[in-house]
């Protein structure tokens, strides 16, 4: 069966895909997957080939990708990374933590101890690949510099007005 319908209203006999088709940008051979990419940044890897590495630091992004020459220095994770780092760990360790009171009943310095050193690790584990999978997501949707066409570029056609 055929998943398109044709557009009578337009009038223009052109066949207009239905509403449970997937949304894509661009043509066909221009599908960025949202999904692969943020798995490739969760990895730390390079959303387009998922070979090269992200970064050349603990979150210092690398200015092109080793392996395929992907220009990543124009990505703005920005404050982002640290929010849902956070987001992630406290929802995470916080009803840990609560249980660990309601049945052990440790002294409070002893879980401030504990669950402060368990919130540092997982807040530094967790802050690469948050920010890696942010970068992912924006090359998928061709974000901040990550579009083939510049002019598409919403962000950097309003710095080269500001700038005229």
């Amino acid at each position: 069966m055929d998943n398109t319908v044709t557009d009578s209203a337009a009038g223009s006999g052109k066949r207009a895909p239905d509403s449970s088709a997937p949304l894509v940008f661009g043509g066909e051979s221009d599908h960025r997957s949202v999904k692969r990419a943020l798995w490739r940044g969760l990895k730390q890897r390079c959303p387009q080939c998922g070979e090269g590495k992200l970064f050349k630091g603990y979150t210092s992004v690398r200015e092109h990708c080793g392996e395929c020459g992907l220009y990543l220095a124009g990505h703005q994770a920005d404050d982002a990374p640290p929010y849902f780092t956070m987001i992630i760990a406290g929802h995470a360790i916080i009803p840990m933590a609560l249980e660990v009171k309601r049945h052990f009943h440790p002294p409070l310095g002893l879980q401030l101890l504990v669950w402060g050193i368990v919130m540092g690790l997982a807040i530094w584990w967790l802050l690469p690949r948050t920010k890696g999978a942010l970068i992912g997501v924006q090359w998928a949707n061709r974000m901040h510099g990550f579009s083939d066409d510049p002019e598409e570029d919403l962000e950097h056609s309003l710095r080269t007005e500001e700038n005229a």
